[in-house]
C-alpha cells in the first residue's frame, strides 16, 4: 500500500538531489578551505557535508517508509574556487536561503495534497532549516567583520575546529 502519492513522492525525490547537491557543495567548500590551510573552516563545511547527506537520508527514508519509490537522479558538479572565505560564507547563507524557500514548497505540497505523515516530517526540516540560515548569517556577518584580517580569521578558523559533529540543535 502506498501512503505517498505521485505528486509527492516526485518532489520529495527531488529534494534528495537538492540535498545530495548541498553535501557536494559543501563538501567542495571544505576542500577549498583546506587548500588554504584553514583546517577549521573546513571542518565546518565537512561537518555540514555530512549533515545535508543526512538530510537526504531522512527524505529517502520518508519515501520507502511511506511506500513509494526513490528515485535518484544526477547530482550536479559544485563551484569549486571563490574569491574569499567570506564569498564561500555568503553562498552558504545564500544557498540555505533556497533550501529553506524548497522545503517550504515541499510543505505547501504536503497540505494540497493532506498528506498528513508528510507534513509532521517536514516540520523538523522546516525547524532545521531556521538554525541553519542563523549558522550562515552569523557566519558571514563574523567574516564581514573582521574583513578577511588574518589574524582573526585564524582566530575564527581556530573556534570552528571546535564544533562537534553529533550535536543536535546545539549553539556554535
Amino acid at each position: 500500500m502506498t501512503m505517498i502519492g505521485k505528486a509527492m513522492q516526485d518532489a520529495v525525490n527531488e529534494q534528495i538531489n537538492k540535498e545530495f547537491f548541498s553535501s557536494y557543495l559543501y563538501l567542495s567548500m571544505a576542500a577549498y578551505f583546506e587548500g588554504k590551510n584553514l583546517m577549521g573552516f573546513a571542518h565546518w563545511m565537512r561537518l555540514q557535508a555530512d549533515e545535508e547527506r543526512e538530510h537526504a537520508m531522512k527524505f529517502y527514508n520518508h519515501i520507502l517508509d511511506a511506500g513509494g519509490r526513490v528515485t535518484l537522479k544526477a547530482i550536479d558538479a559544485p563551484q569549486s574556487d571563490w574569491k574569499s572565505n567570506l564569498e564561500v560564507a555568503e553562498q552558504v547563507a545564500e544557498h540555505e536561503a533556497k533550501v529553506t524557500a524548497s522545503i517550504h514548497s515541499l510543505y505547501e505540497l504536503a497540505l494540497q495534497e493532506k498528506d498528513y505523515p508528510s507534513q509532521v516530517m517536514l516540520h523538523w526540516f522546516i525547524n532545521e532549516q531556521v538554525e541553519e540560515e542563523k549558522n550562515a548569517a552569523e557566519l558571514v556577518a563574523k567574516l564581514r567583520l573582521i574583513e578577511e584580517r588574518g589574524t582573526a580569521v585564524l582566530m575564527l578558523d581556530h573556534r570552528l575546529s571546535k564544533r562537534g559533529g553529533d550535536e543536535e540543535g546545539e549553539e556554535e
